[in-house]
């Protein structure tokens, strides 16, 4: 993994034409420097130079989503940590707080952020959203009203959809790994 504080020494020298390294992008190494990920969680980086953008799998050993391998993709832009990373789940997955689009309901990637945030915070509130799913503050209505009104027939809506099923006519991604 590339090293922010190196290239931060490298930026000092008289080589102008280096691109200078943001106070976002310290805090981005300084904030991975740090994160002690369980084994449910693995982090990725297609490009290994671009600390601001990469990936995280969660494979959740416990609840309606135990046994899948869900994927999502971290863009950090320069004002970070004053702005919060952009997160997308890149599956379609039957979830009340996952639009099929990706966008993700999770109240500290929104109002609720805030600059001693980290984004192990962010990475723990995706986890906590698969093992809790939150019917109270849904972005997808209809599986939230399903968890409302029916656990069990939610719990069989996700069984189905995270094995590449389909649920009233919304085909979701097959996700189990296990």
């Amino acid at each position: 993994m590339i090293k922010i504080w190196s290239m931060k020494k490298e930026n000092a020298g008289v080589d102008k034409k280096k691109p200078k390294v943001s106070a976002g992008q310290i805090r981005v190494q300084k904030d991975l420097n740090e994160l002690d990920l369980p084994k449910t969680m693995k982090i990725r980086f297609p490009n290994e130079l671009d600390l601001l953008n990469f990936e995280l799998d969660i494979s959740p050993d416990e609840g309606f989503y135990a046994g899948g391998t869900f994927k999502f993709s971290f863009a950090v832009n320069g004002n970070y940590p004053h702005d919060a990373p952009s997160v997308k789940c890149l599956q379609k997955i039957y979830h009340p707080n996952i639009q099929a689009d990706g966008k993700i309901c999770l109240n500290i990637l929104r109002e609720d952020w805030k600059p001693v945030l980290t984004l192990n915070s962010v990475m723990v509130g995706l986890q906590y959203l698969l093992l809790e799913p939150n019917a109270d503050d849904p972005l997808n209505k209809e599986a939230a009203e399903d968890l409302r009104s029916s656990r069990r027939n939610f719990e069989n809506n996700v069984y189905k959809s995270v094995r590449g099923g389909s649920i009233n006519g919304v085909q979701y991604d097959n996700v189990m790994t296990k």
